[in-house]
């Protein structure tokens, strides 16, 4: 099935990068799912602790095959064909530009500042190169399984894009899914992770809000079995929130959510995020939401 190998691939990145303070395990006794199935019943509800299944050498390149072996076809790749658009949020630049990021654009539900600085930890650690370094780590463990990757931004130097053009850059890869990556600054009291999937804005969102809602579950799902986070618990419920006041998503065409992987401003989630270690746990997870989503097209 598609999302096989990034299943198997989440089990031994867990494992390799275990032990994290106040980081959980996972279990390792069923089989993960494999399809995005058709939201029925509430979210919180739903609620789904993938497996690891059996250990692979993940990240480890295979031996060279030998001439018996190259006679034989090469398995498809579970995500051969598959386009993905990654959209760490903000930018290296972003501060040092304010007359580019603060000029207004239509996000269809009103005007808002082409992008924003994004937050920061009480130790200086900021939150665009937290999402840059999360995007890369997710690129290459999607690439691993065949993905064609599309970032809306390829450095931590530059300004924006701007909320309007991050949708475009979805649009027009046509990719499969796509998700943008943050991490919130929120209330130094508060704590955890929330995915934001589109709302409904009539003439813009109505193909999208479906299948944006299974991929925030799947998102969801494994990103809270796999990192340990909690659900946030100063916004959204049981890890999911809905919003239609922004650009990147009443504007996409194409299946998209936001996730904001901790709170900044949280002293104990910082720790987390400014670990390398757990930013490559937080890679695994959103590629195992991501690959079971599209596992059922």
């Amino acid at each position: 099935m598609r999302g096989k190998g990034i299943i198997a691939a989440a089990a031994v990145a867990v494992t390799a990068v275990g032990g994290l303070a106040g980081c959980s395990t996972v279990a390792t006794t069923a089989t993960a799912p494999r399809t995005a199935a058709p939201v029925t019943t509430p979210a919180a509800a739903q609620t789904v602790v993938p497996p690891a299944p059996a250990k692979t050498a993940y990240g480890v390149p295979a031996p060279a095959p030998s001439l018996r072996q190259s006679a034989k076809p090469s398995p498809r790749l579970p995500l051969a064909g598959d386009v993905i658009v990654l959209d760490p949020g903000h930018d290296g630049g972003n501060a040092a530009h304010p007359a580019i990021i603060n000029q207004l654009v239509n996000v269809i539900t009103e005007q808002k500042a082409c992008d924003t600085v994004g937050a920061e930890t009480d130790a200086g650690y900021p939150e665009h190169a937290f999402n840059f370094d999360v995007a890369i780590r997710l690129a290459r463990v999607l690439r691993i399984d065949g993905a064609t990757i599309v970032l809306t931004r390829y450095t931590d130097s530059g300004v924006g894009p701007c909320v309007t053009e991050r949708a475009a850059i979805g649009n027009r890869a046509h990719a499969n899914a796509a998700i943008s990556i943050h991490a919130d600054g929120g209330p130094p009291g508060g704590s955890g992770f929330e995915v934001i999937e589109p709302g409904l804005v009539p003439g813009y969102t109505n193909n999208i809000v479906g299948p944006s809602r299974r991929l925030g579950l799947d998102i969801r799902n494994y990103y809270s079995a796999i990192t340990g986070e909690p659900y946030s618990d100063y916004v959204g419920a049981a890890g999911l929130d809905v919003r239609t006041d922004l650009g990147g998503l009443n504007l996409s065409t194409v299946p998209k959510v936001f996730i904001e992987c901790a709170n900044m401003r949280n002293s104990s989630d910082a720790a987390r995020l400014t670990n390398a270690a757990f930013r490559q746990r937080i890679a695994v997870a959103l590629a195992a939401g991501l690959g079971v989503f599209l596992g059922g097209h």
